[in-house]
């Protein structure tokens, strides 16, 4: 803008007309201030640019991103219970309020770009005794002011307040992508533990039967035993299967309780549905997800969209830390009416006015301030470390679930051939015995052995649906679609006044 180049009195005359003509200049000065931020710069991906272990059939299957929670798994009880956490679950509550807090310390953060203007009115009398008057005479006298006052307000010419909202900016963006996050991952636990309970479940079921089962063998040969038709040993032995399985049951029970004792906790509230249901099996959930690329990790994860916001707060910082070595300019002033009695306050020509700005430019700190920039440098430098390891962790999880996925589809094909031989075997050792043609110590180790395989089935089966879980949750599902960084608004400066107190 240029300078003003008319005389002193006119110049006095204009500002006793128009006071805040100085302060509308300067605004339309502070528009076109630049931050002194450097240009930040996307680090590149540390990861390979293809996933291992990806099965035939990829194009055909959904993206995690495109299928909602609710979506994705079909168990009715399951989805009762995920609702129930993301309304009652206390991480997720602090997770919100977080999210408020970083919004409130934006606003907060947000309101030094303004200048703050106070009403007030003040009065003083006062009495001035003879002897300290030149009239001799004691005097008494009044001040009456009302006026509009302008605080300390600082010119932002080197960037300065707007680096540190940036920074508070992609602090809240930061937090909205952290509650995101345990959105994502409180989904993950609960449908979990609800895995975990199922399978305790139908163990439970099957060890419960197996000791049914040695109980009437129990029975039948102390029965026998009592008549002389069996040998002590047969009936030692048929005592240690029932006590074996008696044993397994009670470790079941108690796995099972500490099970909904963690889920309950997930859950912040009553499940209100019972756990209990039909076996498990690959219809609680979609089988297929298009796992896509490493590089829309860093679109999708909200772990890793929140550290790059933590990346980007960091890089404003540095602005600001830079133009700490440029001077600060604040303004103070005032403008409004002065009389010394209060029925002349409003007359003409009681206007009163101040102005008071000031400069400042520490010419020896220490080294603080060199010391300052270069922490902000290494902060930023950290944050880049800790973006890169969000997405080297982000693509092993995605890895893991995809070689989980596959492997234990093959475990399990073998453990169901497993399962059906330890079946024909136990069934033929028990012909043989009946016949004579065996002792009982074969039927025992063909029995444990049978249990033993069931158990093996159904945990399996567990790991392989949570290895789906896990792939769902690795690339970023668990969200709402319209639950994105994307579909937020960024709050407004009257947002903060409409907040209640």
């Amino acid at each position: 803008m240029a300078p003003q180049t008319h005389d002193v009195s006119i110049k006095h005359q204009s500002v006793a007309r128009r006071p805040y003509f100085a302060l509308a200049a300067l605004l339309v000065t502070l528009a076109g201030c630049a931050s002194m931020a450097p240009d930040y710069v996307q680090p590149a991906s540390p990861v390979p640019h293809a996933y291992p272990d990806l099965s035939a059939g990829q194009a055909e299957a959904v993206r995690a991103r495109d299928l909602g929670w609710r979506q994705y798994f079909k168990d009715p009880v399951l989805s009762k219970l995920i609702e129930t956490a993301l309304a009652n679950n206390r991480d997720m509550r602090v997770a919100v309020l977080r999210v408020e807090e970083a919004r409130a310390a934006l606003n907060l953060q947000r309101s030094e770009r303004f200048p703050a203007f106070t009403v007030g009115g003040q009065t003083a009398r006062s009495r001035v005794p003879g002897d300290m008057n030149p009239s001799g005479q004691a005097v008494t006298g009044g001040d009456y002011r009302a006026q509009i006052g302008l605080t300390t307000w600082e010119l932002d010419l080197w960037g300065r307040v707007r680096s540190l909202e940036d920074a508070a900016l992609q602090g809240w963006l930061a937090s909205e992508a952290g509650r995101q996050a345990v959105h994502v991952a409180l989904v993950s636990q609960v449908a979990n533990n609800y895995l975990v309970v199922r399978e305790l479940d139908e163990r439970v079921q099957i060890a419960r039967k197996s000791v049914e089962s040695r109980q009437e063998s129990y029975r039948i040969f102390s029965r026998r035993y009592e008549v002389g038709a069996t040998s002590r040993l047969d009936v030692t032995q048929v005592q240690t299967l029932l006590t074996q399985a008696q044993s397994l049951l009670a470790q079941l029970e108690q796995q099972r309780a500490v099970q909904v004792h963690a889920l309950q906790q997930l859950l912040g509230a009553d499940p209100g549905v019972p756990l209990s249901g039909a076996p498990l099996n690959e219809s609680v959930m979609l089988a297929e997800l298009a796992p896509g690329l490493p590089s829309d990790l860093m679109l999708w994860r909200p772990d890793i969209i929140a550290a790059e916001h933590t990346l980007r707060a960091a890089n404003a910082n540095i602005g600001a830390a830079r133009a700490a070595f440029f001077p600060r300019i604040a303004l103070t002033g005032s403008f409004g009416t002065a009389s010394a009695e209060l029925d002349g306050l409003f007359d003409s020509g009681s206007k009163a006015w101040t102005f008071a700005p000031t400069i400042s430019l520490p010419i020896f700190d220490g080294g603080r301030r060199s010391a300052n920039l270069d922490a902000a440098y290494v902060r930023r430098d950290i944050r880049v470390a800790e973006y890169e390891k969000a997405i080297q962790s982000a693509f092993r999880e995605v890895s893991d679930a995809l070689s989980a996925r596959r492997w234990l589809s093959q475990q399990l094909e073998v453990q169901l051939v497993a399962r059906q031989a330890q079946t024909e075997r136990a069934r033929l050792a028990q012909m043989r015995y009946d016949n004579g043609s065996a002792a009982y110590l074969e039927v025992l180790d063909a029995q444990r052995d049978l249990l033993d395989v069931e158990q093996q089935v159904v945990q399996t089966r567990r790991a392989l649906l949570a290895s789906q879980i896990a792939l769902y949750s690795a690339l970023g599902g668990g969200l709402d679609p319209a639950d994105t960084l994307t579909n937020i608004s960024i709050p407004s400066q009257s947002d903060s006044s409409s907040s209640q107190l």
